[in-house]
């Protein structure tokens, strides 16, 4: 669980007294390509840190349309975390896009530890802002950016995800249909040569 030390530690440096009561809620777990790790219409109870693969977050529509609201790729946070506060059922669903390692506890046995571990909770605050702070981002880049803007910026964010996920999911994120980001991507690879 190096990985996972590494990742707390460069977001929030955690005491080894906090180390000593968490690493043992933690278990490695493999999540295959396509299985969710939250599911809509469920209550969650569990967070993970993704040590491996791509998972997105994603709703449905009335019609059965899924929307990507989020790609979490390697050494991340993942957990439905509205419903992980408010205790309610997730409207937004987690699913595996490619096979993935992550280790996984029970998020009440984390909170319950912040009264006498305050290192701990301010770990949780700063992971709240870092993902506050990229909704707000997307919510802007959504309404300020066209297609192609909002398209250079996914390859910028997302390197590598082109040659591990389907263009169909990259549309959805960036709010297009597949037959516009084929177009898109057309005439950057015109450019290109």
């Amino acid at each position: 669980m190096t990985e996972l030390k590494e990742y707390f530690n460069a977001i929030s440096k955690l005491n080894e007294s906090t180390w000593d009561k968490i690493l043992p809620f933690f278990r490695e777990e493999k999540l295959l390509k396509n299985e969710y790790f939250a599911k809509e219409n469920r209550t969650s109870r569990r967070i993970a840190f993704l040590k491996t693969g791509v998972v997105r977050a994603f709703f449905t529509n009335q019609e059965g349309k899924d929307y990507n609201k989020q790609f979490f790729v390697g050494q991340s946070i993942i957990g439905a975390y509205t419903s992980l506060l408010t205790g309610q059922v997730n409207i937004i669903a987690q699913q595996a896009l490619t096979n993935c390692v992550i280790y996984s506890c029970d998020y009440k046995s984390l909170t319950d530890l912040f009264d006498d571990h305050p290192d701990l909770e301010r770990f949780a605050r700063k992971i709240a802002e870092h993902y506050f702070l990229e909704k707000e981002k997307k919510e802007i880049e959504i309404v300020l950016l066209d297609a192609s803007q909002r398209y250079i910026l996914f390859k910028k964010e997302f390197p590598t995800l082109e040659q591990l996920i389907s263009q169909l999911h990259i549309a959805s994120y960036l709010g297009i249909s597949a037959t516009q980001l084929s177009r898109i991507r057309k005439q950057f690879a015109s450019k290109k040569s």
